[in-house]
């Protein structure tokens, strides 16, 4: 895999790891392609630092930063090796880039990286290591991030951000049967902008978005996509990979860069017309 793929993933609540829902089959059928990668490099929300750091630990553990849920959820694993190598790579390049830079190698993978792989590559066959989130990083300095790590996906490194596209935990928590009209609108408009590849527009999402404050109270969680676009070669479409809303408010669809539509046409279409 010469020029691995970008991916902007949904991972919703950690359920998503024992309910795969409209997203999982999809994530699973589109990860049977990337057996040619060299590692998976993942941007979460669940792993915010002053500086940026990089993860170069040879064996990750598997992190259950979560509380409340199912006991079932704390007996999964995703036993999965590290990738310190790329991983140095990956801090040399944010420092060209004029990132402050630390390195972690003891950290280990918290569920915003392992729920979503454990649909993506469920056999853990791909190293994996991660790269944190500046906890003072806007939109401008996310697609900066993606800009700076694009340079891995030539050493087949796949790069994905992992968020949600929308992220209202108050909300979440009512635990709605029904859809939230605003979280279907705030989608839509995401997919019309992610389609076109205006960055300008997702940077300032905050100001053009209906809803973007219900959506997101804080930016945590759609940074990532910002990641993912900053990654994107010239000329690369997105391709939505449908996941519906669950739990009435956080919807799930997800992105992906560099697949030709044959590769992804199963599991993922062509951003467009709002289901």
């Amino acid at each position: 895999m010469n020029n691995a793929p970008v991916f902007f993933i949904s991972h919703g609540a950690p359920t998503f790891a024992l309910e795969p829902g409209q997203l999982g089959p999809r994530l699973a059928a589109i990860g049977e392609q990337l057996s040619g990668a060299t590692a998976i490099l993942v941007v979460s929300p669940h792993w915010q630092t002053r500086n940026v750091s990089v993860m170069t630990t040879p064996r990750p553990g598997t992190v259950y930063d979560f509380g409340g849920f199912d006991p079932a959820l704390y007996k999964l694993q995703y036993p999965v090796a590290g990738q310190p190598e790329l991983a140095a790579e990956a801090a040399r390049l944010l420092g060209e880039a004029g990132f402050a830079v630390d390195i972690d190698a003891r950290r280990g993978l918290d569920h915003g990286a392992w729920v979503p792989l454990m649909h993506l590559r469920p056999g853990a066959d791909v190293p994996v290591f991660q790269v944190s989130l500046p906890a003072a990083l806007d939109t401008a300095g996310a697609v900066r991030l993606g800009r700076a790590l694009a340079p891995l996906r030539k050493r087949g490194v796949v790069i994905v951000g992992s968020g949600s596209l929308t992220h209202n935990l108050y909300e979440f928590r009512q635990s709605a049967s029904d859809v939230a009209p605003y979280a279907r609108e705030f989608a839509a408009w995401t997919r019309d902008v992610v389609t076109q590849g205006d960055v300008e527009r997702l940077v300032d999402y905050r100001r053009l978005a209906p809803h973007a404050e219900r959506a997101h109270p804080t930016e945590e969680h759609f940074l990532p996509l910002l990641v993912a676009m900053g990654a994107q070669a010239a000329g690369e479409k997105a391709q939505l990979i449908e996941g519906g809303i669950t739990y009435g408010v956080l919807a799930m669809d997800s992105y992906v860069w560099g697949l030709d539509e044959t590769q992804a046409a199963s599991p993922a279409s062509e951003a467009g017309a709002v289901a």
